[in-house]
């Protein structure tokens, strides 16, 4: 995996984008003149070579590295908010920590770098934590990054309890309440969402991040700092369904798990060996029951 450039990811400006663009795209002009773009703008360049100057957002990617009774732990390109939120739900996906009661003193601070969280754990001895640190530099897409051998992508997941069936009306409702919660979304474009609704679809609670996995350990933070108990309703990820996914919405205690993309073959086969209900390639009008792991199957 190529190293991350934290100067490239915390310092590139919209300015930067503006030259970058208009001097990549001027082949494209055929002698016209390329117009000026306002600061954090870019071109939007049109099939029959029309540019036409564009205002946009764009959506924070910063480093955070996340410390663990004293330890660094992971270093991870996120969305720097919420990130007590991002730590908490970290540890608990992670399997750092068995529940929230055994998260403390989580300490948020800005560096000239990026940021730092440090959290103290209850659960985890010194030893046993410094056994289980390894470097870890993830981008936004980080997949495998830092686990160092096979057996850890295939540790046993907890069984997920046992839970009534969801009724679609239900997926189809937060469907449609999701955007009223995706505010970095709808301002850049480029944010992953994770959200819990109840049974009857009201999105009660979501988190946004640059990253999918971010997003998904920020609303299992979210969650459990609250004491909500995520069983008791679902998860919508408005990302792709990878193992990932699945296998932090089976540690965090969720029953069933609602995606926008479908799933990889991986995210299939821990689904159904842990018993977690999954839903797939969600749309407004149809959705696409992959495993119905509910009392009543």
């Amino acid at each position: 995996m190529q190293g991350v450039s934290i100067a490239r990811a915390r310092f590139r400006t919209p300015e930067h984008e503006v030259r970058f663009s208009a001097s990549r795209f001027a082949h494209m002009t055929n002698g016209m003149k390329v117009p000026k773009n306002p600061a954090g703008g870019a071109l939007e360049v049109f099939a029959n070579g029309r540019l036409e100057p564009v205002c946009r957002q764009w959506i924070a990617e910063e480093p955070v590295a996340l410390e663990y009774n004293g330890l660094a732990y992971a270093v991870m390109m996120a969305t720097p908010q919420d990130l007590e939120d991002f730590a908490t739900g970290f540890a608990l996906s992670e399997g750092l920590a068995a529940s929230v009661s055994e998260i403390r003193d989580c300490a948020v601070a800005e560096s000239e770098l990026g940021w730092i969280v440090r959290t103290t754990l209850d659960g985890l001895g010194a030893e046993q934590m410094a056994e289980r640190v390894r470097t870890r530099v993830a981008e936004s897409s980080c997949g495998l990054c830092g686990i160092e051998n096979l057996e850890a992508v295939g540790r046993p997941l907890p069984s997920v309890a046992s839970h009534p069936a969801l009724d679609q009306k239900a997926i189809f409702a937060a469907l449609a309440g999701l955007q009223d919660f995706q505010p970095l979304g709808a301002e850049t474009g480029a944010a992953h969402a994770a959200a819990w609704a109840d049974r009857s679809g009201t999105i009660r609670c979501a988190r946004e991040d640059v990253g999918r996995h971010n997003a998904m350990d920020k609303l299992i933070g979210a969650m459990a700092r609250a004491g909500s108990a995520i069983s008791e309703g679902f998860v919508l990820s408005t990302a792709r369904c990878s193992y990932e996914i699945v296998e932090k919405a089976v540690r965090s205690g969720a029953t069933t798990l609602v995606t926008v993309s479908l799933p990889t073959s991986m995210a299939v086969e821990r689904a159904r060996v842990a018993g977690l209900s999954l839903w797939c390639l969600a749309r407004n009008d149809s959705v696409l029951l992959v495993n119905d792991a509910s009392l009543a199957r």
